[in-house]
């Protein structure tokens, strides 16, 4: 009896280790490219594919044009580019409260791996978890997220967040940036020509400067900038996971990016990093550890004591 206790004990101390985390409830949020609460600033032309609102500043604070978004432009208000602008505050209301709630949800998450490189996660490649840092985090290099379709990212960052200038947020293995949540306390600079990818969520400001593309949301507790850059909505059916050697001529080359779009043929370039743990043991990891432990303890220890 007391070897299928213990049985009973080890699997479930593995079924908690192996547990994956969840991914963050955006909820009506998750329809808009850019969401914001005091406006979007813009140096045409960009192109946002995916719906755009600010709530609950006017409408006229979103200074897109109609010919940069495919998609719907949501306002509380006249105020707001026509003809392809459409008034509805209750809608916009729901979806600021829904990435409030988001913000909130990612910011509860126990953490997987804390402070990893410092908070600089350049040349680095992340598995799956939550990722907690001190402060700032800065990407002055590629940085690869490596997992399946189903495995989530969630970085915690009550600092700042910068991406220098054409450098690549890279996705590989199948990871998808819907599953991906940078949850922001501090401003985030997404810098020229670069490409990030996830849903962004930040308390402060997004500036995201001359020719960078984004691979996922916007969503801004205070105002988005633009500067000619491509944003677009993640899909599970339209994008790839394969990763293709950057294009001649391109700043960062050398490296991979993840392919926005599908394509028929494409030469694989592996990404050469190690993965992350920073000398970090993740909490899931020590709770296996504790529970073979208890159970060596029960078994020959303890045993032996009687």
């Amino acid at each position: 009896m007391k070897n299928i206790i213990l049985s009973l004990i080890m699997l479930s101390m593995i079924g908690i280790a192996s547990a994956a985390v969840q991914p963050v409830d955006l909820g009506t949020a998750k329809n808009f490219a850019i969401l914001t609460q005091t406006g979007t600033t813009d140096i045409p032309m960009s192109n946002v594919t995916g719906d755009v609102g600010a709530s609950p500043i006017t409408g006229g604070a979103i200074l897109l044009t109609c010919s940069e978004v495919t998609g719907t432009v949501y306002s509380v208000d006249t105020g707001g580019p026509m003809p392809c602008r459409i008034i509805n505050p209750t809608l916009l209301a729901a979806a600021v409260n829904d990435m409030g709630a988001a913000y909130a949800d990612a910011t509860s998450r126990p953490a997987t791996y804390t402070n990893i490189g410092g908070g600089n996660i350049g040349h680095l490649t992340l598995s799956p978890g939550v990722y907690a840092f001190a402060g700032a985090v800065s990407i002055p290099a590629d940085v690869t997220l490596n997992g399946s379709s189903t495995d989530v990212w969630i970085f915690n960052v009550p600092g700042t967040l910068g991406v220098t200038s054409g450098q690549h947020v890279l996705l590989t293995g199948g990871a998808d940036a819907n599953n991906v949540f940078w949850r922001v306390g501090g401003a985030t600079t997404i810098g020229t020509y670069s490409l990030f990818q996830g849903n962004l969520l930040d308390a402060t400001s997004v500036a995201v400067q001359t020719g960078a593309t984004i691979h996922g949301r916007l969503l801004a507790q205070t105002a988005v900038t633009l500067d000619t850059d491509t944003i677009a909505l993640p899909t599970t059916t339209t994008t790839t996971s394969t990763t293709t050697t950057l294009p001649a001529g391109r700043s960062g080359g050398g490296g991979s990016y993840v392919n926005l779009y599908p394509t028929s043929s494409a030469n694989a370039s592996a990404t050469t990093a190690t993965t992350a743990t920073n000398g970090q043991v993740d909490s899931n990891t020590l709770l296996l550890i504790a529970g073979v432990l208890a159970a060596y303890y029960f078994l020959f220890v303890h045993k032996k004591k009687k």
